[in-house]
């Protein structure tokens, strides 16, 4: 009894010891692990130190003079703000509440964010100049913090980091980027220098964006998105409202089914907006956890490479870096942040080689949309085409750091920028190129301009011979009588040896355009009452807002007047290694509804699965029947899935191959999409555009698949690899 009654004792005791610390360790002031000893605090911008403590605690922080002081709110935060500081240090950091808390060693100077993919985490003891490096490494002046990689649903005010010293023990496995952008800045600044590494190998650009970001008519659905998963946001509560009452009408009705003894139906299906996020590559989980936590810290810029798991979004990803760059100036509660990035090196991802340029192009004009931006051209460091993460990152930092030094610190007269173009111009069978960024052109190897490629009026781009002559570059081709349009570095190989005076690189770009009818108006001379409607690439389509609408390179829509009469398809296909293809095929429009002639997207609202009459064909594709035609002819056009069966009745169909007469699976939306007309009399397929959230890998053709073992209406083929390019036109002709 005497030992139970000790055992009852020590039990209450420690019961009563643990209370006694939990409590004592709730009202103790916190900081962020951001505000330790080794920091650097932003210089010349004011500085909000923010922690926690006891509801209604008064804490004050003492540096260099300021003596700022709160009191904690009810949610146990508190945060006070330090008036424009100079460079310099060390400095002692106090914050005092019912504890206190001194950070040491602490640094005024610049603090830059470095963040991206695995060019960004690449460390330095993997990069090429670790060795030659290591010995001088050792600075006092830079300070290292290196964010563990972590990923989370909701905004997180902890991570796992702290402030280490620059020296040869430290820097092995920091950001090598990072490390060569700061060691620049505070050898031309003199100033101490601090760097954040916030990154993540083989991640997109999505899960770094704070919700604020994807606020812009074309992300809005990714906003969507993300509120319906944040349980703070009203839409979120919404349909969490809808689901439990529907969830609660079942419930009582499967309850009076039960005493009735009659059957139960299945429960409601759980809303997929509501299911959590599973991965470290869904938007806005790396902001959470690796970004969130340090916000808002006054910070002068970020520094970013990223874009090889974006590879195959062309233009959309501008928008998305645009949602990045401006989602992260208002979390950081800096307008000005400046924001520099990494153009991606040349690699050979496969497929499509003009995939990567449209990436290029891309990024190049985000720099053109947002101030205090800039992009460093890298296509001159690789050292293995075939190595996705150039081992040279001593010259990419510094670019980086040419472009903070001439755009956000105002030392103008560094050149920063890598050459660009100004104007073109035609003289004959010349073209002209101008560019700025640069006082004089050269080459790296002493040769002629590589990479050169102008188009005539056939839109076939042919290899360029280029003089350079001051900062112009003139081009010609003996087989092109007059250029309309130039191409540059437009392939994922291309290692260019274009340059200025500065040795910056000269980046992909493309210049000019083929008029756009000129190719239809010379092979459909017949055409001419025909208005352009839409169009674009369809071996490279883009589509939108998860999948739903397809980016048009031209939308008249809103141009055209007056009832339709006809409706007009033109396929132009360039194969890489044979003859150019088209088909023109005009019919009756399917609908008033200009949105319904176009791609059968599900945003358009098109679907028709019909029969149709009075057609005409003109094509130079063998096998094709060409003339005007009473019968015979069908149309499928839907954004759904589809299978074999013949369930159209269309005759002469196969019931085991996709041909022309199959079947519509409306439920499976966006699905696979099919945009196809055939002359089913003939068995014949007259065109067919399917997969459209394809890409490069979609399904696009002219008359009948070949491949033996083939679908006729080319379903499954990824045939849009063939094609160097191409282009989808829809006309209408009004009364």
């Amino acid at each position: 009894m005497k030992s139970r009654c000790v055992f009852d004792f020590l039990v209450v005791f420690g019961v009563a010891v643990t209370l006694f610390f939990v409590s004592n360790s709730r009202a103790d002031v916190r900081l962020p692990e951001i505000f330790a000893s080794n920091m650097v605090l932003q210089r010349e911008m004011k500085v909000l130190i923010w922690g926690w403590a006891e509801p209604g605690e008064k804490v004050t922080v003492s540096f260099e003079g300021q003596n700022p002081s709160t009191e904690t709110g009810a949610d146990g935060r508190w945060s006070v703000q330090l008036e424009p500081l100079k460079a310099g240090g060390p400095f002692t950091l106090t914050i005092k509440g019912k504890n206190e808390l001194k950070l040491e060693n602490v640094l005024v100077g610049e603090v830059w964010l470095c963040s991206g993919q695995s060019n960004m985490e690449w460390t330095m003891s993997r990069s090429a100049e670790y060795k030659d490096e290591l010995p001088k490494v050792e600075n006092s002046k830079i300070r290292l913090f290196h964010v563990a990689k972590a990923w989370n649903q909701t905004p997180q005010s902890k991570l796992s980091a702290s402030w280490k010293l620059c020296n040869a023990e430290n820097i092995p496995n920091f950001s090598a980027v990072g490390y060569y952008f700061g060691q620049k800045l505070n050898a031309d600044l003199d100033v101490p220098v601090g760097l954040i590494n916030s990154s993540w190998g083989g991640t997109r650009i999505e899960p770094w964006t704070p919700p604020i970001g994807f606020q812009s008519p074309p992300l809005f659905k990714i906003a969507e998105e993300v509120a319906a998963k944040d349980p703070t946001t009203e839409f979120h509560k919404t349909l969490v409202t809808k689901t439990l009452a529907e969830y609660k009408t079942w419930l009582e009705t499967s309850e009076q089914n039960l005493a009735a003894t009659k059957m139960i139906t299945p429960p409601p299906v759980f809303p997929g907006q509501l299911a959590p996020y599973t991965n470290q590559q869904q938007p806005t989980v790396l902001y959470n956890a690796m970004i969130h936590p340090l916000t808002p810290l006054a910070l002068r810029g970020a520094i970013w490479y990223q874009g090889e798991s974006n590879m195959s979004e062309g233009m959309l990803y501008a928008e998305k870096m645009q949602a990045l760059i401006r989602g992260w100036r208002v979390v950081f509660k800096n307008p000005d942040l400046g924001f520099y990035y990494v153009q991606l090196a040349p690699f050979v991802y496969g497929g499509d080689p003009t995939r990567l340029a449209y990436l290029w192009e891309a990024q190049a004009a985000v720099e053109k949309l947002l101030p205090k931006t800039g992009m460093a051209v890298i296509n001159d460091l690789v050292t293995n085409i075939k190595d996705i993460h150039p081992p040279r990152k001593k010259p990419v930092g510094e670019r980086l750091a040419l472009l903070a030094l001439s755009r956000t610190y105002g030392k103008t007269e560094i050149a920063a920028a890598s050459p660009e173009l100004e104007k073109m111009e035609t003289n004959g069978s010349n073209l002209i190129l101008s560019f700025k960024n640069a006082k004089e052109l050269k080459t790296r190897d002493g040769k002629n301009p590589d990479w050169f490629e102008i188009a005539g009026a056939d839109g076939v781009y042919r290899k360029a011979d280029a003089t350079i002559n001051g900062v112009t570059i003139i081009l010609k081709n003996a087989d092109i009588e007059k250029p309309y349009a130039v191409r540059f570095a437009w392939d994922q190989t291309a290692e260019p040896n274009v340059q200025n005076e500065a040795g910056l690189q000269l980046g992909a770009f493309r210049a000019g355009e083929i008029p756009e009818r000129l190719v239809f108006d010379n092979m459909v001379v017949e055409a001419k009452n025909f208005k352009l409607l839409y169009s674009f690439d369809p071996t490279k389509p883009v589509l939108m807002d998860n999948n739903q609408r397809l980016a048009y390179k031209t939308d008249k829509s809103r141009e055209i007047v007056g009832k339709i009469k006809r409706v007009g398809y033109f396929l132009y296909l360039k194969p890489k290694d044979g003859k150019k293809q088209f088909v023109f095929v005009t019919i009756p429009p399917l609908d008033a509804n200009l949105a319904k002639l176009g791609v059968p997207t599900k945003s358009s609202g098109a679907r028709f699965q019909k029969q149709i009459s009075d057609v005409t064909v003109t094509s130079n594709v063998s096998g094709i029947e060409t003339g005007t035609f009473a019968d015979g002819f069908n149309v499928e056009f839907w954004d759904c899935n589809y299978a074999a069966p013949n369930t159209g009745k269309i005759p002469g169909a196969d019931e085991q191959k996709f041909d022309f007469g199959d079947q519509m699976s409306p439920e499976a939306s966006p699905g696979y999409g099919s945009m196809q007309i055939h002359h089913f009399a003939k068995k014949q397929t007259i065109f067919a555009f399917n997969n459209f959230a394809a890409g490069n890998g979609c399904d696009v053709g002219i008359g009948n698949n070949p491949a033996s073992n083939g679908n006729p209406d080319w379903t499954f083929s990824k045939s849009a690899q063939n094609y160097s390019s191409g282009q989808l036109m829809i006309f209408v002709e009004t009364e």
